[in-house]
């Protein structure tokens, strides 16, 4: 948000203070300041003049010759606007001058001297209307310097946005201005207003609050006899410094009001609504609002009508049809407060925020709505005072925050702050910042006023914070707090999330990634990848992505394949949430998953495969000292390989899977590459006991190595199953168990090799001595459909 230090100076005297200082304190006080923008400092010597004749150039159509009067002399000037005329007062850049920092001297075009200047608004920085050179309108004397007299000189600051959600009144130059007065002391200025009392005899507005859940307050009054067009000068231009374009009078003073006092308005044209009702529309309707964008209204969305013709979007936008117009002479005025949810929601149905809409989410005060209106009368009865005033204020509360009335102590803000802030500094803050104050010695009663009150101060902790921030943070004494501290444990899955990164980055130098919950459609399709139907994103920016995710293997999937061209070989992984559908409750029903996937141009699907075997067997072996048994079973997502897939099986419980991609998406990814993946629940992972640690003493003595080689069916043998029926029957001679190879010959006969190792603690094995037990395996192994291949 743009803020004009001149602005904030009508309502609080800054003379002879250094006012970026003071902005940089309003960051340490207040809100943060992204940037201060300096207006007019590099703009001099431009005055009044009249141009008292027009030729044209003689040899081009564009360029014209004139005579201008600068109040002390006639001076030649050069100029290809096309508006000039004589009589025509204008902006004259005079020789020696400077505009925006470009330095203005006697200059030869197209064979004549120019000896200055006339300057459009765009060139002199206080609009971007660069169709003609400027029209002065006012009684100004020939040869006065346009700063005196114009508001060019300005000292603009950019306040984040974020820092103020919590402060609707901090939206505003006077809310603003409320904090300087504050921070340095000084008075805050009342802004000129407009007594409404002289029209209580007048007829009312009707106004009918039909959705009364959706409005705290609606106002209206009625004006006529408006003939003034265009804004004054020093309103245009600090709307145009504040980041508003100039439209026209009315338009502007509510632009003006809204960026002064912090409260939309809208001016609709008396001819077409002279009533008003504020309802919802359940049926729905179309309707094109200003910037001439018919949208479609869904019953949610709070309306203003007419006779039940629809005017405006409440609080976001107003209607085309009811705009103001060149010849629009009467006017219906509205001040009101609408509920912030409501207009936030509106907002992001419809893809439309405007200036009004982000302040009506911030909860705004409804004492404004009154305020608001006798301020802008009493600008308009100013800039136009043949307008008439033709109804009473008609005013709809419909509802009323509560007031907040907070007590406490001295002891309480020594104890909060850790300081002695003096009593005095405690009242004088309070006071300034609006909040009544009572005192009973060394207790306080504080009653919040009405613009803190609609969301941001509620409790006596944030009393301390407005007392503290204005007294200033860089004053406290800074010293070693005395606390007693407790480590405060993980809980297991965090804790077991975080050794799985551990495993995954140092072991296996894999990247981690981030991306969103949801699914991308677009990039599904690309990868041949059908998104499931989940839970859906009712305001989804985009339909690609109105689904949450069930898998994070798609969105790894996409990444491998946008970032193929940087590697030959790479892994990511990702533990992040999905959604699998709701729970009983109606709420998502959250999973993290760990997601992993393995790239490559150099080794073939099978080893990526087994590497991505190895990575999930070291990280249940290492975490839950538990090995994994890898299952056969039916693939849940078309994005498996349908033969290829393994279910990821600890103590019983399938915690995940391991697969390849299907044929057809592993195409999309590239042709000449091969890619293996495994997912894992985390949150189911976490729910299995970590195994008791067994500790062993080596041997002295070298194993034995004996490689026994089977024939059988690899999708009905399990691995675990296996080392299972070997360890029963080898006991503590058999150290381990490891695959060696898998090898299917011409007619399909696959043979399997396992390496048996083993070892003793007391003497050097021979293989005569482990031949009976080797037999007993095999024979063991036959319950397994293992065959022994001689």
């Amino acid at each position: 948000m743009l803020l004009s230090m001149r602005w904030i100076g009508d309502f609080v005297d800054l003379s002879g203070l250094d006012q970026k200082s003071l902005i940089h304190n309003f960051t340490l006080s207040t809100a943060e300041v992204e940037d201060i923008i300096v207006k007019g400092e590099d703009t001099y010597g431009v005055i009044v003049a009249r141009i008292v004749s027009v030729e044209n150039h003689p040899t081009s159509k564009k360029l014209h010759l004139l005579k201008v009067d600068t109040g002390s002399g006639i001076v030649d000037i050069v100029c290809g606007a096309p508006n000039v005329r004589e009589g025509m007062k204008v902006a004259l850049a005079t020789s020696g001058g400077s505009v925006q920092g470009h330095k203005i001297t006697p200059a030869t075009i197209a064979g004549f001297t120019s000896f200055g200047m006339c300057c459009s608004e765009a060139e002199l920085g206080i609009s971007d209307d660069n169709s003609g050179i400027w029209e002065i309108t006012d009684d100004i004397a020939l040869g006065t310097d346009i700063k005196s007299v114009y508001d060019i000189d300005d000292i603009i600051f950019e306040v984040d946005n974020k820092s103020l959600t919590n402060r609707p009144d901090l939206w505003s130059h006077y809310g603003i201005a409320r904090e300087f007065a504050t921070i340095t002391g000084r008075e805050l200025k009342k802004p000129t207003l407009h007594d409404l009392s002289a029209y209580d005899a007048l007829p009312e507005v009707a106004v009918d609050v039909r959705a009364k859940d959706l409005v705290w307050r609606y106002s209206a009054i009625k004006v006529e006899n408006i003939t003034r067009k265009i804004s004054p000068v020093n309103m245009r231009i600090r709307l145009y410094y504040c980041g508003s374009r100039a439209i026209n009078f009315l338009a502007d003073l509510t632009n003006y009001v809204m960026l002064e006092l912090g409260q939309p308005m809208h001016a609709f044209d008396n001819r077409r609504v002279d009533r008003v009702e504020v309802q919802t529309f359940p049926e729905g309707c179309d309707f094109t609002t200003l910037d001439g964008v018919e949208r479609k209204i869904d019953g949610n969305m709070l309306m203003i009508t007419s006779g039940d013709a629809p005017v405006a979007v409440a609080g976001v936008m107003g209607g085309d049809a009811s705009k103001i117009e060149d010849d629009t002479t009467s006017l219906l005025l509205e001040s009101a407060t609408f509920d912030g949810v409501s207009v936030r929601k509106t907002t992001t149905r419809l893809g439309l925020r405007t200036d009004a809409s982000m302040r009506y989410e911030k909860m705004l005060d409804p004492e404004l709505c009154k305020t608001a209106t006798e301020r802008l009368l009493a600008l308009l009865f100013e800039n136009d005072p043949g307008v008439r005033v033709i109804s009473r204020f008609s005013d709809a509360y419909v509802r009323h925050y509560p007031t907040i009335t907070l007590s406490f102590d001295k002891r309480y803000v020594d104890r909060y702050t850790g300081i002695d802030i003096p009593t005095e500094t405690i009242v004088k803050t309070l006071l300034g910042l609006g909040f009544t104050v009572e005192q009973r010695g060394d207790e306080f009663t504080v009653t919040v006023p009405s613009w803190r009150a609609t969301k941001d101060v509620t409790i006596k902790a944030d009393i301390i914070e407005e007392i503290t921030r204005i007294y200033g943070y860089d004053n406290f004494e800074v010293f070693t707090s005395v606390s007693a501290l407790a480590p405060v444990g993980l809980e297991v899955l965090k804790s077991e999330e975080d050794r799985m990164k551990d495993i995954l980055v140092k072991s296996y130098r894999m990247h981690e990634v981030h991306s969103y919950i949801w699914s991308d459609d677009a990039k599904n399709a690309e990868l041949g990848i059908r998104t499931p139907e989940n839970v859906r994103v009712i305001n989804a920016q985009t339909p690609d992505h109105q689904y949450l995710r069930v898998s994070m293997i798609p969105t790894l999937l996409s990444f491998a394949r946008e970032n193929k061209s940087y590697r030959d070989e790479f892994s990511i992984f990702e533990i992040g949430h999905t959604v699998e559908g709701l729970r009983a409750d109606g709420a998502c029903n959250e999973q993290n998953k760990l997601g992993v996937v393995t790239y490559s141009k150099l080794a073939d699907e099978e080893t990526l495969f087994l590497r991505m075997r190895d990575v999930v067997s070291e990280l249940c072996l290492d975490i839950l000292h538990r090995r994994p048994a890898f299952v056969s079973g039916e693939v849940d997502f078309d994005f498996e390989h349908p033969v290829n897939s393994f279910d990821i099986v600890v103590e019983g419980v399938k915690i995940g899977y391991l697969s390849v991609p299907h044929p057809v998406v592993l195409g999309n990814i590239d042709k000449k590459c091969a890619v293996a993946f495994f997912e894992i629940n985390t949150e189911a992972f976490s729910r299995i006991p970590a195994a008791a640690n067994k500790y062993k003493e080596p041997s002295r003595f070298p194993a034995i190595d004996i490689d026994l080689t089977y024939v059988a069916d690899p999708s009905r043998v399990v691995f675990e199953d296996v080392v299972r029926v070997a360890t029963e029957v080898a006991g503590e001679l058999l150290s381990d168990v490891k695959l060696k190879y898998v090898y299917t010959d011409a007619e399909g006969v696959t043979a399997i090799t396992f390496t048996f190792s083993f070892v003793s603690a007391e003497r050097t094995l021979s293989k005569q001595e482990i031949e009976p037990t080797t037999a007993a395996i095999t024979a063991a192994l036959g319950a397994l459909g293992l065959v022994f291949k001689v």
